[in-house]
């Protein structure tokens, strides 16, 4: 269990949390109760569902603040799903000329990514007009009521008084106010509330027309979801109006320098770390630009990212199997950092990157082998066939049928990425 686990689970039983919830629909609670087990600010920020504590999964619960020292829990519908349309093909833009201050491919931060997409018109063309960069960071906000749907479907009534907000960015424009809740990750959701609150705060202020956008950074592309409530009062009346992606303009890869790559590799000896269980690739970049920030603990991870704690296990173990993570122990604490070739590759151009990134797979023996009869045939092999390629290739510790069929998963798809790489 983690410590926000452990530390609720005396919460909800000190406080008989539940039985309250089940009384009369939601509990109460302030602050300095929560910082008698735990700093709150650790305890009560759960940007994504996979963050929430096991016993606040196990039945349904979501917390909300609704003052700078109070919070309600209930069950409540808090969180938006995200569908990536995968159908949508980047529009390229390019950084002005001028702007020297900006690097493309070193953008790990959600404020880097938020004015490298300024700077190159993304958040222009997004409003269809010109806007200027006015508000951001943390500030109040003010008083205001909402209705929020539970998971029965039944509504609630919320008060709030003075709550700590925080935008990310908000650009306005001639008609337009557009708030902006950034993340440097693919997501499977996230917490309406992020935007929901500077929403209403906002809404109460000015005359424009409030545009609450979601924006993903991952991978060098650039996807923004535009929304909004359809009912101000009603938290959960929030619609998608469209998404757009957007990549800034690089050298492309196409499937020759693909097949040059695999020509040019060799390939090393399988390190004795469990063979990777861990579909996305993406998910594996999006770990390695998380740790150009700082050296991260497992708990940090699975608390503040959309990892739950089986996928942080997966992905760190699969970033370490390409000799990009390595991890060590600190103040009783496992934490992970980027080896240097790791750091060394996130820092290259685009092209380069995601070349190193391939050639890191192709030292392997198995995805080498499943490459080679894609180019040959022109297709990949079948399940069965990669499996009897694993069987041959000394996996470290890879013995159950049942452990090479779900393995040979991950081969198919980090195969499949790399030829999605081509233009």
């Amino acid at each position: 269990m983690s410590l926000n686990d452990k530390a609720w689970e005396v919460l909800f039983e000190r406080y008989q949390i539940l039985d309250e919830v089940n009384r009369h629909g939601f509990y109460e609670i302030d602050a300095k109760i929560i910082k008698t087990v735990r700093e709150p600010r650790l305890m009560a920020k759960f940007d994504h569902k996979s963050n929430l504590p096991k016993i606040f999964k196990k039945y349904g619960i979501s917390i909300l603040p609704i003052s700078r020292s109070r919070y309600v829990l209930g069950q409540f519908d808090a969180y938006e799903k995200v569908s990536y349309d995968e159908s949508l093909r980047p529009i390229k833009l390019r950084i002005p000329p001028t702007v020297m201050t900006i690097d493309p491919s070193n953008l790990y931060s959600e404020s880097s990514a938020l004015h490298c997409a300024y700077v190159s018109g993304m958040i222009a063309d997004l409003l269809g007009e010109e806007c200027t960069p006015t508000v951001s960071g943390r500030m109040s906000s003010q008083a205001f009521d909402f209705m929020i749907r539970t998971n029965s479907g039944k509504d609630h009534q919320i008060a709030i008084k003075n709550a700590q907000v925080e935008i990310d960015g908000g650009y306005e424009g001639e008609e337009a106010f557009a708030l902006i809740e950034a993340k440097k990750e693919t997501v499977e959701d996230f917490l309406v509330r992020q935007m929901y609150y500077p929403f209403r705060l906002w809404q109460g202020k000015i005359q424009k027309k409030v545009r609450p956008i979601f924006f993903t950074h991952s991978a060098d592309v650039f996807h923004f979801f535009v929304y909004e409530f359809e009912d101000p009062l009603r938290y959960n009346s929030l619609r998608l109006i469209e998404q757009k992606k957007y990549m800034i303009a690089h050298e492309t890869i196409a499937l020759a320098d693909i097949y040059h790559l695999l020509q040019q590799t060799k390939v090393i000896e399988e390190p004795e770390i469990p063979f990777p269980q861990a579909d996305s690739f993406i998910r594996i970049i999006d770990l390695l630009g998380l740790l150009m920030e700082k050296d991260l603990t497992k708990d940090f991870i699975t608390t503040n990212y959309n990892f739950d704690e089986r996928q942080t296990n997966y992905y760190t173990s699969a970033a370490m199997y390409l000799g990009l993570i390595d991890k060590y122990k600190k103040d009783s604490n496992i934490k992970y950092t980027l080896t240097a070739k790791g750091r060394q590759l996130m820092r290259l151009p685009y092209k380069q990157k995601y070349i190193a990134l391939i050639k890191c797979i192709l030292e392997h023996k198995v995805f080498n082998e499943v490459v080679r009869e894609y180019f040959a045939n022109g297709k990949l092999p079948s399940k069965q066939k990669i499996i009897e390629m694993m069987k041959k290739s000394s996996l470290y510790n890879v013995e159950k049928e049942s452990t090479y069929f779900r393995r040979s998963s991950t081969v198919i798809r980090w195969v499949e990425w790399i030829i999605e790489q081509q233009n």
